[in-house]
């Protein structure tokens, strides 16, 4: 997308909160601010910011912060109306201990860091985007919290009283204390107090990761069968499972909303940065981007060096050249990234990179 200046003759920028709105009109030319409002965040209010960009003129663009959280309501409501919609990660702000805040005038930076910014992002989009999202999100929190209860029920079971204790010993793996804690039926007659309530306690604990167990199998399921039906081409690439599939489909939204296989590389934070001196030339590991997108070609990497015979091939070539393993798994998630992308865009590129 070219610079709003060259396509636009008024942007507005919006700072979003979860129950108001607030919007500034900027002259995109000048850079002069026209008017400010503050709406409710429903359909209504988000009408009253169509009808203020419509009173002071056609060619506009909106610039949205934060379009994927508190502004995602508002984003699809101006997708529906056809309206050109920006997403700004963080427009800059003064410090805080000198400089002015308020809400209509973090909407100004809005606008005025979306007319500076000589590359705009366009927001997420698309119902199986939203979908995998939703399902993404959900399995992470079962899969975390069941990660905690076991960790807590280990725990309990090293702390317990001897009685407790005796019911597990010869078995150290989470599974089968899992198996054994699950079909516990604690009476008075097993001990003291802490003694039945920590049986109580362990029973109830391997009972919640089972549910949640079963719970993050449900969401796998059905993740998969949005991809299968999206782009199921995803799922033949060496290391792709179904997970790290719909994490790449989620950052990249759709077609064109990363210009080229590097801007998606930067997304997901696999492109390298110099880190040079003197007659030292090397690149280090990107920690920014979405890291979610940058953990699943991490995931991809490591499964590709384990499975993927040319993988292998190139990781021992490059260990041979001298290049450590971290440096490695960066040029991995680089060729990677290429490879989704172009696999995502295959108008743009035929040739697939088989690393």
């Amino acid at each position: 997308m070219p610079m709003l200046t060259e396509v636009v003759e008024l942007v507005i920028g919006v700072d979003t909160h979860a129950h108001t709105h607030t919007a500034a009109v900027v002259v995109a030319a000048t850079g002069a601010l026209l008017e400010t409002v503050t709406v409710p965040t429903d359909p209504a209010g988000y009408q009253q910011l169509l009808d203020l960009a419509e009173r002071h003129g056609q060619l506009r663009a909106f610039a949205v912060e934060g379009a994927g959280g508190y502004g995602a309501g508002l984003t699809r409501h101006l997708a529906a109306a056809g309206e050109v919609v920006v997403e700004l990660d963080r427009p800059r702000r003064p410090p805080r201990r000198g400089g002015r805040r308020s809400d209509p005038l973090d909407a100004e930076r809005a606008a005025r860091d979306a007319l500076a910014r000589a590359y705009l992002a366009q927001p997420k989009t698309g119902p199986q985007r939203g979908a995998l999202q939703v399902l993404l999100t959900a399995r992470r929190s079962a899969v975390e919290a069941a990660a905690d209860a076991s960790r807590q029920l280990r725990a309990l079971v090293i702390t317990a009283p001897e009685q407790v204790r005796a019911r597990f010993r010869g078995h150290h793996s989470t599974r089968a204390q899992l198996t054994i804690a699950a079909e516990l039926h604690p009476t008075t007659g097993d001990g003291d107090i802490e003694a039945v309530t920590t049986l109580t306690v362990l029973r109830e604990l391997a009972r919640r990761i089972g549910a949640l167990e079963a719970e993050a199998t449900a969401h796998h399921q059905q993740i998969r069968a949005v991809v299968s039906a999206w782009r199921p081409e995803l799922l033949k690439l060496p290391g792709v499972g179904p997970v790290n599939a719909a994490v790449v489909l989620t950052a990249w939204s759709h077609p064109g909303r990363c210009r080229d296989d590097a801007a998606f590389a930067m997304l997901a934070g696999a492109a390298p940065i110099p880190a040079s001196s003197g007659q030292t030339v090397r690149y280090r590991l990107n920690r920014a981007g979405d890291r979610q997108l940058n953990r699943a070609l991490h995931n991809i990497a490591i499964t590709r060096q384990r499975c993927h015979q040319p993988t292998r091939d190139y990781t021992a070539r490059r260990r041979a050249e001298g290049k450590t393993d971290r440096e490695i798994r960066r040029c991995l998630k680089r060729y990677i990234a290429r490879q989704l992308y172009r696999q995502l865009e295959p108008t743009t590129h035929t040739d697939l990179d088989q690393t």
